[in-house]
């Protein structure tokens, strides 16, 4: 059966590094920043999750939420946010963008685990 792909976008190669080995079930794909992430979002339909960060240089997690929710084709893909903060301003307006989830860094693995497998359906 073939692994689902999950895309990781974080600006730390040590988180991307921890979510790789957290969910070395999936497959894993990688950016390292926002605008990497939106374009490989657009790029690529067998991306069943995106797991984001909010702080990162050149597009932050909201810009590129924004940018990937304004395109019809990306209408099923899930996100998950994995980052820092924990503003409640900033979590509504994910969750208005289409952000499924939550997760504050530093982060529990099988909670991630259990937070993808849900989002993916496995």
């Amino acid at each position: 059966m073939k692994k689902k792909k999950i895309l990781v976008i974080d600006d730390s190669a040590t988180v991307r590094k921890e979510v790789s080995s957290a969910l070395a079930e999936y497959d894993i794909v990688e950016a390292c920043n926002g605008l990497e992430g939106a374009q490989a979002v657009e790029t690529d339909a067998d991306i069943s999750l995106a797991i984001c960060d909010i702080n990162m240089p050149h597009m932050n997690g909201i810009e590129m939420l924004e940018r990937v929710r304004g395109r019809s084709a990306n209408d099923n893909l899930k996100i998950l946010m994995l980052t820092t903060e924990g503003q409640p301003g900033l979590i509504k307006r994910a969750r208005d963008l289409g952000a499924k989830g939550w997760i504050v860094k530093p982060f529990d693995p099988q909670q991630l685990l259990a937070a993808t497998r849900k989002l993916t359906g496995a």
